[in-house]
C-alpha cells in the first residue's frame, strides 16, 4: 500500500474514532433532562445555551426536510447508472469500481441511520407532530454530507468539461453548506447532533475516498 493510501486510511480511522469518542462524551458528560418530556441530553449546558440562542424555526425545518429529498435523487441516479452498466456488461463485477464502492457506501450510511434510530443517544429538543424523535446524529446532515461529496467525486471523473464540472461542484457545495447551517439554525437538533453527524459523515466519506483510491489497475 502506498504512503498516500496509508495516510488516507489513517485520517479515516482518526475521524471515525473521533466520532465514537464524541458519542461516548455525549452519553456521559453533563447529562440533564432539558429536552421535551424530560428527555436527557449530554453537554446540557452547551446544548441548552445554543438552543436558546437559535430558537425553533419550523419553516427552515420544513424547507430543509423537503430539500433532504435531493440527496436521494443522487442515490437513485447512481443506482440506475450501476444497473445500466451491469445489464450492458452482463456482470455485476464489470460495473465501474467506484460505482460498486459507492453502492456499498450507501448501504453503510443507511445502516448507520437505522442503528441510531434503534439505539437512541438523545432525542430532539422539540416534539415533531407530538412525538419524540431520535436526534443523534442529525440524519439530514449526515445524508447530505455523505451523498453530495461522493457525488462530486463521481462527477469529477465523469464530466470532461472543466467549467461545467467546477460549476456543478460549487453548486453542490453551496447546497451542502446551506442544508447543514439550515438544520443547525432550525432548532430541531441539538448542536452536538450536528457535530456528530458531521464527524461521522467525514469519516465515512474519507473511507469511500480511501477505498476508491485502491482501484486496481486495468
Amino acid at each position: 500500500m502506498k504512503k498516500r493510501d496509508q495516510k488516507n486510511f489513517c485520517i479515516t480511522v482518526c475521524l471515525l474514532v473521533a466520532f465514537v469518542l464524541w458519542t461516548i462524551a455525549i452519553s456521559c458528560f453533563d447529562v440533564q433532562a432539558i429536552g421535551p418530556e424530560s428527555s436527557s441530553v449530554g453537554f446540557a449546558a452547551l446544548n441548552g445555551m445554543f438552543h436558546s440562542l437559535t430558537g425553533v424555526h419550523m419553516l427552515i425545518y420544513t424547507i430543509t426536510d423537503w430539500l433532504g429529498l435531493v440527496p436521494f435523487c443522487f442515490v437513485f441516479g447512481f443506482g440506475i447508472l450501476g444497473l445500466v452498466q451491469m445489464i450492458k456488461r452482463k456482470s455485476l463485477l464489470k460495473v465501474d469500481y467506484s460505482v460498486l464502492v459507492l453502492g456499498v457506501f450507501y448501504v453503510i450510511v443507511m445502516a448507520a441511520n437505522v442503528f441510531f434510530e434503534i439505539f437512541v443517544i438523545n432525542y430532539r429538543p422539540v416534539l415533531i407532530e407530538g412525538y419524540l424523535e431520535a436526534s443523534y446524529p442529525s440524519s439530514t446532515t449526515m445524508l447530505v454530507m455523505c451523498v453530495m461529496p461522493t457525488a462530486i467525486m463521481q462527477f469529477h471523473d465523469r464530466i470532461g468539461h472543466e467549467l461545467l464540472r467546477k460549476g456543478i461542484s460549487y453548486i453542490m457545495i453551496a447546497f451542502t453548506v446551506f442544508m447543514v447551517i439550515g438544520r443547525l439554525l432550525s432548532g430541531v437538533h441539538w448542536l452536538t447532533d450536528i457535530v456528530g453527524g458531521a464527524l461521522l459523515s467525514a469519516g465515512l466519506v474519507m473511507l469511500y475516498y480511501s477505498v476508491c483510491s485502491l482501484k486496481p489497475k486495468d
